[in-house]
């Protein structure tokens, strides 16, 4: 399809020679990263590198996505506009939570509370306009049928929709931000997810019922135009992900993290995949696992812990494992998550 390989270029090209004159700007100003004292001593070298860089993956991937329509005139999809709304909104929160940082030099911006209300408003948002908009075929950009590797024949009421939007919408965020603790680690997982929406995307455009009217067609309202931001966000992480990787020149922040976060959730929800998310971004999951499981034991058993720190990756470190290390066995593990969610769309489909 022409319109993701434009959108994926210009994503690119904007993000990789971006990315540095983000870099010179941050630093003049000084708006670096501040670490914590409790952390691994061995990340006390990255204070000071210059964070608030998924501002870039937000500016490449618009710019991306919108060129390739303008080149192909094709018009953007409601659908494609929710997400790119929950996208920036989120990156938005991540944004204050950054400057509330390196303005006090303090690591902590927003209170916990004040992250999750952000993030359940900015949610139930998305949800609520998600299932409304019928187009021509009654199709609304957001399901009110239970999906899983694909809407089923199980009808929920619109306020079940949003509140599981909103639980989605919040653990993949929150997923991806406590994955966003080593050079390149959440950016390099974040690409291997939204290469497999795009294939998803391209694959439910081809059997939709619209274009291929079967018994196992696809009723999914945009998948083609939100095929086409996967690859925009795909190729703008990519081009980041240049800066970002051991010894990163800059780091994402909460506002790439949240940010990303919600993209996942949100292209998930329209490509109506929803616990497809659990395998497709099964390291997200995994890291996300360690910091609960950690929480849990330690009040349960009165102070004891599972693993050294969590999230999982600083048990490795303090276990004596290097970072790049870490971040290539990981990238692995997330490959495979997203191989074995692949294997089960494709399954799905073949059982029909």
């Amino acid at each position: 399809m022409r319109e993701i390989l434009i959108a994926g270029a210009f994503s690119l090209i904007v993000s990789l020679f971006g990315t540095p004159l983000l870099i010179r700007w941050l630093a003049r100003h000084g708006y670096g990263q501040i670490i914590r004292d409790d952390g691994p001593k061995s990340h006390h070298t990255k204070r000071g590198t210059p964070t608030m860089g998924g501002l870039i993956i937000i500016v490449a991937s618009l710019v991306g996505f919108l060129l390739s329509h303008i080149i192909t005139r094709i018009a953007v999809s409601i659908s494609a506009l929710l997400v790119i709304g929950l996208v920036v909104s989120l990156g938005a929160l991540g944004f204050i939570d950054d400057w509330l940082k390196v303005s006090r030099q303090r690591s902590l911006g927003l209170t916990p509370r004040q992250k999750v209300i952000g993030q359940t408003f900015f949610a139930a948002i998305f949800g609520w306009l998600g299932i409304h908009f019928l187009d021509a075929d009654g199709l609304s950009p957001i399901s009110l049928h239970l999906s899983t590797v694909r809407d089923t024949s199980l009808t929920l009421a619109p306020v079940l929709v949003v509140i599981g939007i909103i639980i989605m919408v919040s653990a993949t965020s929150n997923g991806v931000n406590l994955t966003d603790g080593l050079d390149g680690l959440a950016t390099g997982a974040s690409v291997m997810t939204f290469l497999s929406f795009i294939l998803i995307g391209v694959w439910e455009f081809g059997q939709g019922c619209s274009v291929s009217p079967a018994i196992n067609c696809y009723q999914v309202r945009d998948p083609l135009d939100i095929a086409v931001l996967a690859a925009s966000l795909a190729a703008a992480c990519t081009g980041f992900l240049w800066w970002n990787a051991s010894p990163a020149k800059i780091f994402m922040g909460d506002t790439g993290s949240l940010a990303l976060g919600g993209a996942i959730a949100g292209i998930a929800a329209t490509l109506r995949i929803e616990l497809l998310l659990i395998p497709l971004g099964g390291l997200f999951v995994i890291i996300t696992m360690s910091v609960i499981i950690q929480r849990l034991y330690f009040k349960a058993s009165g102070g004891k812990r599972v693993f050294k720190m969590a999230p999982l990756q600083h048990h490795f470190e303090l276990s004596g494992w290097g970072e790049v290390t870490i971040v290539l066995r990981f990238w692995i593990i997330a490959g495979l998550c997203v191989a074995l969610g692949l294997g089960l769309f494709y399954a799905q489909w073949v059982s029909k």
